[in-house]
């Protein structure tokens, strides 16, 4: 069981940090009550393989449990989950700024200002600072930048891979609502009209070797492949993980088939992607 605890200062990033955890498959918990934590753990290393990342996310609101914030990471590392901490913090005119940009007040501020309440609240989270495995300041970095910083440290390699679905289609059943990308491979010639193609799908041998033996077929795939590949790098780095590409035919039975299959298999060898391919009208002629 990998146990993290994310903490830190109102508006340094804790909702961004959460969510980039849930997107490599970390189960997070947001304010929980901090003597319910280790229960949550316990029950996440019963859970027989089902769960084995739990990521807490601790903040000033667990106050009203406990003023001991930090007994709480030393539970954990007493019980032997040796939970790794990350804390967020970020300027006082940083966090002035991004208060008063969603025009929310601080939760420690009460009836005195803003910069009263981020003054407490670290002198508050002094303690889980100094146990943290790993401080972040937020105050220069973007929302992406941040996301990336999280996955370097608490993703692994597959956690991180673009997740790339290449689904074939038929125009004339309709455009994919989920598409990302489309390309139209109507320019090939059809196999439909071939009498010996026309039963067949871009699945079999012969359609496959008929559609990428034509002219431009190659090329075709060639220059896609390199602008998918940009295209794929474009998106991991703006924390965009999955992408769906889809490549239509006239009845999605024999062009758009043979091209999902090949690009496929292209894209597969490339770093930092994961592919899989649909075949959304194939069996519907």
């Amino acid at each position: 069981m990998e146990v993290a605890v994310v903490t830190g200062l109102s508006g340094a990033g804790r909702s961004t940090a959460a969510k980039c955890l849930e997107d490599l498959g970390w189960f997070v918990v947001d304010n929980l009550p901090p003597e319910l934590i280790a229960t949550m753990v316990e029950l996440g290393a019963q859970a027989r393989g089902a769960i084995t990342r739990v990521a807490v996310v601790m903040d000033v609101r667990s106050r009203a449990f406990t003023d001991d914030l930090a007994a709480i990471i030393k539970d954990l590392d007493a019980r032997g989950y040796k939970p790794k901490v990350l804390f967020l913090e970020a300027t006082d005119a940083v966090l002035i700024r991004r208060f008063e940009s969603v025009r929310r007040g601080h939760p420690l501020q009460g009836d005195g200002r803003l910069a009263d309440g981020i003054e407490a609240e670290r002198v508050l989270l002094t303690p889980l600072r100094e146990e943290a495995d790993l401080v972040l300041d937020t105050s220069g970095l973007s929302v992406h930048q941040l996301r990336n910083k999280i996955e370097d440290t608490f993703g692994t390699e597959a956690a991180t891979r673009t997740r790339v679905t290449v689904l074939s289609f038929g125009y004339k059943y309709g455009l994919p609502m989920d598409s990302d990308l489309v390309m139209d491979v109507r320019f090939l010639p059809n196999p439909f009209w071939i009498p010996e193609l026309r039963e067949q799908t871009g699945l079999d041998g012969d359609v496959r070797n008929y559609v990428l033996t034509q002219e431009g077929a190659e090329e075709f795939l060639d220059r896609y492949h390199e602008l998918l590949r940009l295209i794929g790098a474009g998106y991991r780095r703006e924390g965009k993980r999955y992408l769906t590409l889809a490549v239509g035919c006239t009845g999605g039975k024999h062009r758009s088939v043979a091209i999902s299959e090949e690009l496929a298999a292209r894209l597969a060898s490339e770093d930092g992607m994961a592919v899989k391919v649909v075949h959304r009208d194939l069996g519907r002629e």
